[in-house]
């Protein structure tokens, strides 16, 4: 078994509830992740931080950091999806992040990856200055169509939540 079908495994267990198996695969894949973040081939890199959501491995959370900094926007991409899929049950992921999202959001050079910035911010709590760098985002004639779109429609619903408080 390689590290993506032991995620995959990981995956079907959380969904099935179970822990202790998932606590038994975690132990046996916590050094091989770790070892496949640091791979000099980007799609191990990026399979080992999408594993990171599918492990819901909340101890390598700081690891994600390496993978928003990392010279492949496929790996910038899998570390923003694994920071999405973990902050739905904790908001606070995102709030950990969000200088790093806010300069994701705003200067990344591949547009994917400025889009799951943005997607990520929907799991947070609404503060003002992402809300204002979105709506700056969505405003912006020169920037792509769907980065404005994602933009306005996470600045949307954050401003929803900021009203419900």
């Amino acid at each position: 078994m390689d590290l993506s079908q032991a995620a995959a495994l990981a995956d079907e267990y959380t969904k099935g509830g179970l822990e202790r198996e998932l606590a038994t695969l975690r132990g046996e894949w916590s050094d091989e992740l770790e070892a496949a973040a640091r791979n000099p081939d980007y799609r191990v890199r990026a399979v080992a931080y999408r594993a990171i959501a599918q492990f819901r491995f909340r101890q390598k959370i700081e690891l994600l950091r390496r993978g928003f900094e990392d010279e492949s926007p496929a790996v910038r991409g899998s570390a923003l999806i694994a920071l999405e899929g973990l902050s739905r049950a904790h908001p606070g992921d995102v709030n950990s992040f969000r200088p790093l999202l806010h300069d994701l959001a705003t200067r990344d050079s591949n547009i994917a990856v400025r889009r799951l910035a943005i997607v990520c911010f929907k799991n947070g709590t609404p503060a003002r200055e992402t809300i204002l760098i979105l709506d700056g985002i969505a405003a912006d004639d020169e920037a792509d169509p769907e980065v404005r779109k994602t933009a306005r429609s996470v600045a949307l619903l954050l401003v929803k939540k900021s009203n419900r408080k």
